[in-house]
């Protein structure tokens, strides 16, 4: 069955009931995929077909994001439309449409330094035309990293009406307050997006449920987790999220110290069962949330969705005090996601960080 709401100042049930100089997007749902569709009305009983602004269907709100920032851009001609996300103290660029700044999705900037931080702090307004006018946005150290000098921001709300981030426009030039007079349609672009957003919040975990039961079968044969194959597919889906909405996650590598050992001493059974005994304390030791998987004969990866660099140091941390507890030897190396290098890039510094710590315990022991 499909559900559709229409969303301008108000909700209404079809879009030519729009008044004129107003922007509809209507949010269809069929099954667990959502659509969003927007319009540009050239009167209240006329949809106009533009090129910045046509009904047409998009299938997430990626693609939502990009049609508004291409929209303002043809419309107010500021040189850089984006959206940012707000993590902890970082100010992540997710999607951009650029005509001259050296800002790209997945740059980062100090969230305190950004105007966009003194806009919400309420130190300012959404648009200023002139940024010098306004003294704290005159004085924002953004702006000794790129020329600013006109500003629009709008703050973006997430799923339980917290601050996701911001709509912000930005140009090197100071710019006409003609744009003034249109901060109602700006903030309802900005509150459409959050309706959109939040839309698509409420599915994600539902999304990664439906994706981990696709790969059940993709288990490895002795400890029933996640085999290689399987944590290369999760991988690429939750760094899709990454980007998408800026989410933070690690990546934890793990590698049993002495399982050769155990299998040259006492038999390849004795060295399944410390296999098998490894994989049920990383599965107890992880939230339910975490991608947990064998990714070779001894070595082990975890996958933390949604979690900053201190939440993955606080995994990690009860990691190694769980395998202390089994007493199971093992090397283990973390990386937070970082916004450029992404999940592939954090897998490979995990794993070159577990290879270090190796190594040093092996010079250890041997000097011991």
């Amino acid at each position: 069955m499909t559900k559709s709401l229409s969303y301008y100042d108000t909700v209404v049930s079809k879009p030519s009931r729009l008044e004129p100089s107003t922007l509809a997007i209507v949010i269809t749902s069929v099954g667990d995929t959502i659509g969003y569709t927007f319009f540009a009305p050239l009167h209240a009983n006329l949809i106009r077909k533009t090129t910045c602004m046509s009904p047409l269907l998009f299938e997430d709100f990626e693609a939502a994001a990009y049609a508004v920032l291409r929209f303002l851009r043809q419309r107010y001609g500021y040189q850089l439309w984006m959206i940012a996300r707000t993590e902890g103290e970082d100010w992540i660029v997710l999607q951009t449409e650029n005509h001259g700044y050296d800002i790209h999705p997945g740059s980062v900037f100090a969230w305190s330094n950004t105007i966009c931080k003194q806009m919400v702090a309420g130190n300012g307004p959404s648009i200023a035309p002139q940024v010098d006018n306004i003294p704290a946005y005159a004085q924002a150290p953004v702006r000794k990293q790129a020329e600013i000098n006109a500003y629009v921001g709008v703050p973006l709300l997430d799923e339980q009406g917290e601050l996701f981030g911001t709509l912000c426009g930005l140009d090197p030039v100071a710019q006409s307050e003609d744009i003034l007079k249109d901060q109602a349609l700006i903030e309802l672009l900005a509150s459409l997006l959050s309706s959109v957003l939040q839309a698509e919040l409420k599915t994600v975990e539902a999304k990664r449920v439906t994706e981990r039961l696709k790969v059940e079968a993709m288990t490895d044969g002795l400890t029933k987790i996640y085999n290689r194959r399987a944590w290369d597919e999760l991988l690429e889906k939750e760094e899709g999220r990454c980007r998408r909405y800026g989410h933070p996650a690690a990546v934890i590598i793990i590698d049993l110290n002495e399982l050769k050992a155990v299998n040259d001493k006492m038999g390849h059974a004795a060295g399944d069962e410390l296999i098998i005994r490894t994989a049920k304390v990383l599965r107890n030791t992880a939230r339910i949330s975490d991608v947990v998987a064998r990714l070779g004969g001894d070595e082990f990866g975890l996958l933390a969705v949604e979690c900053h660099a201190y939440g993955a140091e606080e995994i990690l941390r009860k990691l190694r005090v769980a395998f202390s507890d089994h007493q199971i030897k093992a090397s283990f190396g973390m990386s937070p996601r970082s916004p450029l290098g992404g999940l592939s890039e954090a897998a490979e510094i995990a794993d070159r960080r577990m290879l270090v710590e190796k190594q040093t315990q092996q010079r250890a022991k041997i000097l011991s």
